[in-house]
């Protein structure tokens, strides 16, 4: 897959490319089955990073980090900032239900979802996509280590933007 290409991502399966701010509205288009899912920016424009993003205070922890280890850690010539994962063996998560917490805690929730917080730092952060690909049969972690694998391999080793793990 070329991480490059959105065409790329649809010719794998991925489907939905909808807006943050869309979803925000209206997140029954979301599927709840499990599966793969990615957050993507296709605004062409250097990343502004903003001191205190939007993410939520999940047990009290401060989701922000400083504005130097989000430019350390941008990835140049991708839309793809984040590969996440909904449900798997013994997990009732569904892409409906993860993204949504994914969601709430950019609007500031106290939720869950410290995976990915650095894109609440964007300050586009709601014109980004998402896309999702429902794995009725596939184990999602499986498949979501597999992306992040062949994406270090295309990028030099370096993970996505907001991925800390993997």
């Amino acid at each position: 897959m070329d991480f490059g290409k959105i065409e790329s991502l649809k010719n794998e399966g991925f489907c939905g490319f909808v807006s943050v701010k869309s979803l925000l509205n209206d997140y029954s288009q979301i599927p709840a089955i499990r599966g793969v899912y990615m957050v993507l920016r296709t605004i062409t424009k250097e990343p502004f990073f903003l001191d205190k993003g939007s993410g939520g205070y999940f047990k009290g922890t401060d989701p922000n980090v400083a504005i130097k280890i989000l430019q350390g850690k941008w990835v140049y010539n991708t839309p793809v900032l984040y590969i996440g994962k909904a449900g798997g063996e013994g997990k009732e998560a569904t892409l409906r239900s993860r993204i949504l917490k994914y969601l709430k805690f950019g609007q500031g929730k106290p939720i869950g979802h410290k995976g990915g917080r650095y894109i609440w730092q964007l300050s586009d952060a709601e014109e980004l996509l998402s896309c999702w690909k429902p794995l009725p049969a596939d184990a999602p972690e499986d498949v979501e280590s597999m992306l992040i694998s062949e994406f270090k391999h295309q990028y030099l080793g370096k993970r996505p933007f907001a991925n800390l793990n993997k």
